[in-house]
């Protein structure tokens, strides 16, 4: 085993606290406190006083053995990964998974084979960087196998042994490196690492796009996002990620993160990848865009930004608020406007409510006009009037009077009207 690490008061106060949480004391209790210990993300995070989200555990028991001990303390099982010796156990809203320790017997780059272990040693070998192989037991024992407590206060990313070998195992492990460096690294990476990651990089053809996906979208809000894609494109990382017409527009990118740093916005990734590539239709294969991204996307290929209050009022009224932040955001990025007009923008946007255009065909309809072609011009033109207008009468008997007045002027101008 070995030695304890020397942790600082204020290190040992935050991982006291992450062991406090009830639900945490309730997993090592249904494991049995030696058989289990918090492992990854978790103790990493509070070492280094970041935000914990997710609460993983290391066992020393098999799956079906967790699975069984953790039902009969009253959490429901669900063996999502238990091929790989992961399960997922919840209670009140609350989920953690659990995964028996676990030695590699075979990769091919994107699956592994694995066989379980009771070597809490063996289980750290086969992480992919050192700051994510930190073991918290139930007494509050930090356990470092392999250095990562010195990496973690450095804030220095470093894969564990050799880097080329724990790349082979897992190509997505590329942009694993770029998105935790991005979140939690200071220097630049150093040159042995980055030439390794130059040299396997054609393996990341090998990778889903959906995992591509789930890298790239946590990488572009973090706080080093600019830096590390000019990492990536350094190591031709960048070609093999994003679609051959992104427009790499890093000065973009880099607006937008100031933007959202000095108004208070927050980080969106979909906004971050258009700011960069521009709005591609082949952004919808290359990250596997959903019906709603590319709802947003196919909207920010034609729409321009209005001039003044009014244009960003009908913008709203014909196309909702989301939308219309997007345009905000997305145009203050790629036309360099300066925050005062980005605010001033979302506060057109965000301080108007339009009134709704009450009426239908129905009274059209009603009013006189014959079914068919007729009732929705007239209802058109109308609802043209009505937002011209200042979006005014926003009652429904107003807006019945505007409507009798187009219907009065058709019949007016028509051939037939006249004597």
């Amino acid at each position: 085993m070995p030695p304890e690490p020397d942790l600082t008061p204020e290190e040992r106060e935050r991982l006291s606290a992450l062991l406090a949480d009830e639900a945490v004391r309730a997993v090592f209790a249904a494991l049995e406190e030696d058989n289990a210990r918090i492992v990854g993300g978790a103790v990493r995070n509070a070492i280094l006083g970041e935000p914990v989200a997710d609460i993983d555990f290391a066992t020393t028991l098999p799956p079906e053995e967790a699975m069984k001990r953790l039902r009969a303390a009253g959490f429901s099982v669900h063996p999502v990964g238990i091929e790989h010796g992961s399960i997922i156990a919840a209670a009140d809203g609350r989920a953690f998974e659990v995964t028996t320790l676990r030695r590699d017997v075979k990769t091919d780059g994107r699956h592994a084979i694995v066989a379980f272990t009771t070597d809490w040693a063996e289980d750290a070998q086969r992480r992919d960087f050192t700051m994510n192989a930190l073991y918290l037991d139930a007494t509050g024992r930090l356990h470092d196998h392999v250095r990562g407590l010195a990496d973690a206060r450095a804030r220095r990313l470093r894969f564990i042994g050799d880097a080329a070998r724990r790349i082979r195992e897992d190509y997505l492990r590329i942009l694993r490196f770029f998105r935790f460096w991005a979140h939690y690294g200071q220097e630049r990476p150093d040159a042995a690492t980055l030439a390794t990651i130059r040299a396997e990089s054609e393996g990341l053809r090998r990778i889903s796009k959906e995992r591509i996906r789930q890298e790239v979208t946590r990488l572009l809000v973090a706080p080093r996002a600019v830096e590390a894609l000019r990492l990536m494109d350094e190591t031709g990382v960048l070609a093999l990620t994003f679609p051959a017409d992104c427009a790499h527009d890093f000065t973009a990118l880099e607006s937008m993160a100031a933007h959202d740093a000095a108004l208070a916005l927050e980080p969106d990734w979909f906004l971050r990848l258009v700011a960069f590539c521009g709005p591609r239709e082949s952004l919808r294969d290359a990250f596997r865009l959903t019906r709603e991204e590319m709802k947003r996307l196919r909207f920010l290929v034609d729409a321009k930004p209005p001039k003044d209050e009014k244009g960003w009022q009908h913008l709203v009224y014909r196309h909702g608020k989301a939308l219309a932040r997007d345009l905000a955001r997305l145009a203050a990025a790629r036309d360099g406007w300066g925050n005062d007009t980005l605010r001033g923008a979302l506060a057109h946007i965000d301080n108007f409510n339009p009134p709704r255009f009450l009426l239908t065909g129905g009274d059209a309809v009603a009013l006189g006009v014959p079914p068919g072609p007729a009732v929705g011009a007239a209802l058109r033109t109308a609802e043209e009037r009505f937002i011209e207008n200042g979006f005014s009468p926003a009652d429904r008997e107003g807006q019945l009077a505007l409507l009798r007045a187009v219907i009065a002027g058709t019949a007016t101008s028509s051939p037939r009207s006249r004597p």
